[in-house]
């Protein structure tokens, strides 16, 4: 994350959330190791507001990684084939939206702006977890924050 970039952003989701809350910042790790930029980029956020609950999860290589870990439960969604199946090493794969691209009917693309939503909104959560350490890093984390409002 460039310079500063992750400072602002902070900055202006604390004047957004007013009193209460908390801030979850999600990037997609881009092939750096999560357990190595995470604790970093959590570093850098919390000094940016140090009144703020901060926390920082970073999907291992891409988002789309965690759809890899539950693609048995996508199928039929966003054009995805009914024959998918999970990836057997999701946060290996190099390119997860060219992996998901390759599943989709012919005449269908990846588009994130598109797919994100409905692929999220469908996947089996406790699969991801299972089979992904980021994604369940991601669940305990906002676990942790809504436990942590009341």
């Amino acid at each position: 994350m460039k310079a500063d970039g992750l400072e602002a952003a902070i900055a202006l989701a604390a004047i957004v959330m007013g009193e209460r809350g908390a801030v979850l910042v999600l990037l997609d790790s881009e092939g750096e190791c999560p357990a190595q930029s995470g604790p970093r980029l959590l570093a850098r956020a919390r000094s940016a507001r140090l009144d703020k609950r901060i926390s920082v999860v970073l999907a291992h290589r891409e988002f789309e990684a965690w759809f890899l870990a539950s693609a048995s439960s996508l199928k039929g969604c966003s054009g995805l084939s009914d024959s998918i199946e999970d990836h057997p090493s999701p946060e290996a794969v190099q390119d997860c939206k060219g992996w998901l691209r390759a599943r989709k009917a012919a005449a269908s693309k990846y588009e994130e702006p598109v797919d994100q939503p409905s692929l999220t909104a469908s996947f089996n959560i406790a699969l991801a977890r299972q089979r992904s350490p980021t994604f369940n890093k991601l669940y305990r984390e906002f676990e942790a924050i809504c436990l942590q409002a009341y």
